[in-house]
């Protein structure tokens, strides 16, 4: 994605953010039949913003970017964004002049021999370790056992928004499936306005594109999302129901990895049904061939 291109991006997603902003929520008034767009118009968002109508157009249009934190954030609060749409919106300003470390390092994601018997240690409770493009980079036994396993599959398959959006096992398995579905794709669109030249993230958003009309709705609307924590409802073949409680640990030493861990509420009937999951999954030759943290590698990614 070249300079001008990720400025686009920029001006596209203010234009996604005011036409999903009705008038009444804005506090500009009542929508009225008038009106031949969805959400607001330019010029409201300016007012509300302390713009002129001439520069938030040059905004949309992206044209001379150089607006000042202090305006960002008065738009910002004008399209009444969130904290993850407000650092999104900054990440494409930002990405618009084109790093040059983004320009063609090819970098290897590795997991710490360390962080490795993390997943090990904590092999009663599905983990794993995200990196760029939410690839799964590494995973314990129980990890695998939930969703699928990551490690048995082709090395250019091995990502959680691929595998939720296009795969049947998953639809089945979540059981909000389009609400998981969409904050992968979510997910995927913070990671790219980070990372705009990444030539591996720009060939997953076009296959998900072609292969799903989901996926293609959810990008046109440009859509961000990323959650710390929060619960997940599941239907798993083996076992049957369940509700997990997850936490999406940012590693400090490489902010583009992430540690998720699922746990149940001790007790509950969802603790029950993650035990039993642990023992149907026990036998020898499944210890013997992954032991309980499997490392996947991911030569060529970066």
């Amino acid at each position: 994605m070249d300079t001008m291109g990720q400025s686009a991006e920029f001006g596209k997603f203010l234009k996604a953010m005011r036409s999903r902003l009705s008038p009444e929520v804005a506090g500009t008034g009542p929508a009225t039949s008038s009106r031949r767009v969805p959400g607001l118009r330019r010029e409201e968002v300016a007012r509300l913003a302390g713009v002129s109508t001439d520069y938030y157009v040059r905004l949309e249009q992206g044209r001379n970017i150089h607006p000042s934190r202090t305006v960002l954030d008065a738009v910002s609060r004008a399209l009444r964004l969130d904290s993850s749409e407000h650092a999104h919106m900054l990440d494409l300003l930002e990405n618009c002049a084109g790093s040059p470390r983004e320009a063609g390092a090819a970098t290897a994601q590795g997991v710490r021999p360390a962080l490795r018997q993390l997943l090990d240690a904590v092999g009663d409770v599905p983990a794993m370790v995200l990196g760029r493009r939410s690839d799964v980079l590494a995973g314990n036994r129980m990890a695998f056992l939930l969703f699928t396993d990551f490690s048995a599959l082709p090395a250019g398959e091995r990502n959680l928004a691929r595998w939720t959006i296009l795969d049947p096992a998953a639809r089945e398995l979540f059981r909000d499936w389009k609400t998981v579905a969409a904050e992968a794709a979510g997910s995927l669109r913070l990671d790219v306005g980070r990372h705009p030249n990444d030539p591996q993230a720009n060939q997953l958003v076009g296959e998900l594109a072609v292969q799903s009309e989901h996926f293609r709705q959810w990008w046109a609307g440009h859509r961000v999302a990323t959650r710390s924590a929060g619960t997940v409802r599941l239907h798993h073949p083996a076992v049957g129901d369940l509700e997990l409680n997850f936490e999406n640990l940012i590693l400090p030493e490489d902010a583009d990895q992430t540690l998720r861990v699922y746990s149940a509420r001790p007790g509950s009937p969802s603790s029950d049904a993650l035990a039993l999951l642990g023992s149907l999954g026990a036998a020898p030759e499944t210890r013997q061939e992954r032991g309980a943290a499997a490392a996947i590698e991911s030569a060529g990614t970066e």
